[in-house]
C-alpha cells in the first residue's frame, strides 16, 4: 500500500492539473469571445455601438417663410408636411442600408436624393406663396440635409470584432466599398436611357415656351451628367450602386423638372397629367 500511494497521489495531480488547464483554456476562450461583444455597461464599455447610424438633420423652412396668403395656406402646409416625410424616409433607408456602399454612399444615395426632393418641395411652396403675393427667395439654400451625430464614420460607429459591416462604417464606406468586394454594380457597360418628354407634351402656350424650352434642356443636362457619373464611378459600389447612386438621383431630379414643365403649360392652359410616369430611366447594356 505505501508504495502504491505515490503512483495515485501522482495520478490524481495529474487529473487535477488537466482539469484546472482545461478550465483555463476555456477562461480565456470565453473572455476572447466577449471581448467582440458590444458590453452591457452603457457608455462605460468604449466596444458599445451608437444605436444607429445617426439622423438626418435638415433645415427648417416654416420658420424662414414670410406670411403666406390665407388662398396658399392650405397647399404650404401640404407641402410643409412632406417635407418632413421626406426626412423620415430617408432616415428609415438610412438604417436599412448599413453595410452598404462605398464611402460617399450616404451622400450619393440618400442626402442627394433628399436635397433634389426637398428643391422641388420647396420651389412649389414659394410658387404657392407668389400667386398671391411676393415669391420668396433663397429658400433653395435651406435644402440640403446632413448626417448628424454617429453617423461620420467615428469610434462609435464602428463595428465591433466579427460583425463584419466592413463596407460601411456607419453608412460612411470602407475600402474599395469592402462591404461588396467581388460583386460591383457599375461595370462600366452602357449608358442611360430616358423617355421623351418633348413628344409627350401638349400644345405649349407661348407664354410658357421659354420655361418649357429650359427645363427641356435641363432634362438633357441631367442624363448627360448621369452618362458622365456612370463612366467616372466604373466598379464602385455593390450590386445596387447604379440604382441607388445614378439611376434613383436621376429619377428625383426628373420628377422635380418634369413637374415645372407640367406647372408652367398649367398656367395658361390645362396642366398635362401623368408625365412623372415618363421620370424613371433604365441603363442600356
Amino acid at each position: 500500500m505505501s508504495r502504491a500511494l505515490p503512483k495515485y497521489n501522482k495520478r490524481r495531480v495529474a487529473i487535477v492539473g488537466g482539469a484546472a488547464a482545461l478550465a483555463l483554456t476555456g477562461a480565456v476562450v470565453v473572455n476572447s469571445a466577449l471581448a467582440g461583444e458590444p458590453g452591457k455597461g452603457g457608455a462605460a464599455d468604449a466596444r458599445t455601438l451608437a444605436a444607429g447610424p445617426g439622423t438626418i438633420a435638415c433645415p427648417d423652412v416654416a420658420s424662414r417663410l414670410p406670411a403666406v396668403p390665407a388662398s396658399a395656406k392650405a397647399e404650404v402646409d401640404r407641402n410643409l408636411a412632406l417635407l418632413r416625410t421626406q426626412i423620415d424616409e430617408a432616415n428609415t433607408r438610412l438604417v436599412k442600408t448599413v453595410g452598404q456602399g462605398g464611402p460617399n454612399f450616404v451622400q450619393n444615395a440618400i442626402l442627394g436624393p433628399l436635397k433634389d426632393k426637398r428643391v422641388s418641395t420647396i420651389d412649389r411652396i414659394a410658387i404657392s406663396i407668389g400667386r398671391q403675393g411676393t415669391k420668396p427667395q433663397g429658400l433653395d439654400a435651406l435644402a440640403a440635409c446632413t448626417l448628424g451625430a454617429g453617423g461620420a464614420g467615428g469610434a462609435a460607429t464602428q463595428a465591433p470584432a466579427g460583425q463584419g459591416n466592413s463596407g460601411d462604417a456607419g453608412n460612411a464606406g470602407g475600402n474599395g466599398n469592402a462591404g461588396n468586394a467581388g460583386n460591383a454594380g457599375n461595370t462600366g457597360v452602357g449608358t442611360i436611357a430616358c423617355p421623351d418628354i418633348a413628344s409627350r407634351l401638349p400644345a405649349v402656350p407661348a407664354s410658357a415656351k421659354a420655361e418649357v424650352d429650359r427645363n427641356l434642356a435641363l432634362l438633357r443636362t441631367q442624363i448627360d451628367e448621369a452618362n458622365t457619373r456612370l463612366v467616372k464611378t466604373v466598379g464602385q459600389g455593390g450590386p445596387n450602386f447604379v440604382q441607388n447612386a445614378i439611376l434613383g438621383p436621376l429619377k428625383d431630379k426628373r420628377v422635380s423638372t418634369i413637374d415645372r414643365i407640367a406647372i408652367s403649360i398649367g398656367r395658361q392652359g390645362t396642366k398635362p397629367q401623368g408625365l412623372d410616369a415618363l421620370a424613371a430611366c433604365t441603363l442600356n447594356r
